[in-house]
């Protein structure tokens, strides 16, 4: 099973502590071994990183470590292949454009049977069911309104087309376009979320601790939204299957 990992926040915050744990269930704290990617929205651009190999061995993981990018949406993807070879072009998350906004998905599972018609401006570069799947999403969307909907209505609107792909199997993703990040969960997504007054945090995976008191403002909000929970001493808190979930400035937003 891959492992996603998503952050919405009200200010720009780098995810480096909780990328540094995540990245060695890439190859050391589990199995995920089969490529890995990351994607930072800034402003209207995208910074967008994949790598076919181990995200505990990637030279650019190593990177993603050390360097603090900042960034109100992200989404990370650990790779264990289902469907799709080993290659850079199945790499997660996967990034197009829409109302001339960068979209970014990832998914962890497996779609069975699932063969969409694609007719529109959307259309797959690898082989796997869920590159697939965001296409036909994006297709959707693209159908369902004329332009940019509100936060709102693409939570109404994804509530009505998730159903039909997650029929197929395990549908756990992540989507964002800079905005607001959403989640849903067929088994396993877990949520944190963080704000005043702060207190530390200890990797899962990893032996480091971060007292976030010390590097926050009273007004910063985090969202965190994980596979498996990433720390040992903070409150996660599952996600109901079939549910959409929409997190934006570090809050969770209503049903």
């Amino acid at each position: 099973m891959c492992q996603l990992l998503g952050m919405n926040c009200n200010t720009p915050t780098d995810v480096t502590f909780s990328f540094s744990g995540f990245a060695q269930r890439g190859g050391v704290t589990d199995h995920h071994s089969d490529g890995w990617g990351i994607a930072f929205f800034e402003g209207n651009g995208v910074r967008h990183f994949v790598d076919h190999q181990s995200a505990s061995q990637s030279p650019i993981a190593d990177l993603i470590r050390r360097y603090p990018i900042q960034s109100r949406n992200v989404i990370a993807h650990i790779r264990k292949a289902t469907q799709g070879v080993v290659s850079l072009e199945n790499c997660h998350p996967f990034v197009r454009e829409l109302w001339g906004r960068y979209w970014v998905f990832a998914h962890n599972g497996n779609l069975v049977d699932f063969a969409p018609r694609l007719h529109g401006n959307f259309k797959p570069v690898g082989q796997t069911d869920s590159e697939l799947a965001f296409c036909w999403l994006m297709q959707e969307l693209a159908k369902s309104h004329a332009s940019v909907p509100t936060v709102q209505e693409l939570s109404l609107t994804l509530s009505e087309l998730v159903p039909q792909i997650a029929q197929h199997g395990t549908f756990n993703f992540l989507l964002s376009n800079g905005q607001a990040l959403w989640a849903h969960a067929s088994t396993s997504l877990h949520y944190v979320l963080r704000h005043h007054p702060f207190a530390q945090a200890t990797l899962s995976d990893e032996d480091v601790s971060v007292n976030f008191a010390d590097v926050t403002r009273e007004t910063d909000r985090v969202a965190l939204v994980v596979t498996a929970p990433l720390t040992t001493d903070e409150r996660w808190t599952a996600l109901q299957p079939g549910r959409i979930y929409t997190f934006e400035d570090g809050d969770l937003n209503p049903p």
